[in-house]
């Protein structure tokens, strides 16, 4: 376990390093394979630059906040995207890089995100996630997260990458709070 990250919202010259690092804990590509890869999935890059200034550029209105994890090098190792909407936070592209997969920087990066939903003041933190992944959706399982009920088509378009097989995203939501 190491220690709690220091955490930081990215700025657009982080965008590179962020699609580096979504890239390899997705994809596998730049390094080893850890746990969150998905590329049995999902073919193609997970994201790239002009996708996360889109999502930035898109949601800044709103609150919304890539935040970062960094080594005392300096090195990025971890993301989490919180998106606070009408009735919820949003949570996504919640990112680990495969040799700090293990150490607790997965679940600060949760706990991050749940602190911006009651600094949002949002009850709720909702994500969607692969339904044909269920050792991703029994480690949000075993931090609180249920699925709602509700799915979601993986969209055609994005940066999801090039579905292998048809692809359903489960709707998970977690109670952080009973202010909203």
């Amino acid at each position: 376990m190491t220690p709690d990250m220091p955490l930081r919202p990215a700025t657009l010259a982080d965008l590179p390093a962020v699609a580096a690092l979504a890239n390899w804990a997705y994809r596998g590509e730049g390094g080893p394979v850890g746990w969150t890869a998905e590329g049995h999935l999902l073919g193609g890059p997970r994201t790239d630059e002009a996708a996360l200034q889109a999502l930035l550029t898109r949601h800044a209105p709103e609150h919304a906040a890539l935040l970062l994890a960094h080594t005392a090098a300096g090195r990025l190792v971890g993301c989490v995207f919180v998106h606070p909407q009408a009735d919820a936070l949003y949570l996504g592209l919640l990112t680990v890089a495969p040799d700090h997969q293990g150490t607790g920087l997965g679940r600060q990066l949760l706990l991050a995100a749940e602190a911006y939903a009651r600094q949002h003041r949002r009850p709720v933190v909702r994500m969607t996630v692969l339904e044909a992944r269920p050792d991703l959706l029994a480690w949000y399982a075993r931090r609180g997260y249920q699925p709602t009920g509700r799915t979601e088509p993986l969209p055609a378009e994005g940066s999801h990458g090039q579905a292998r097989q048809p692809l359903t995203l489960l709707v998970l939501e977690k109670r952080v709070s009973d202010v909203g």
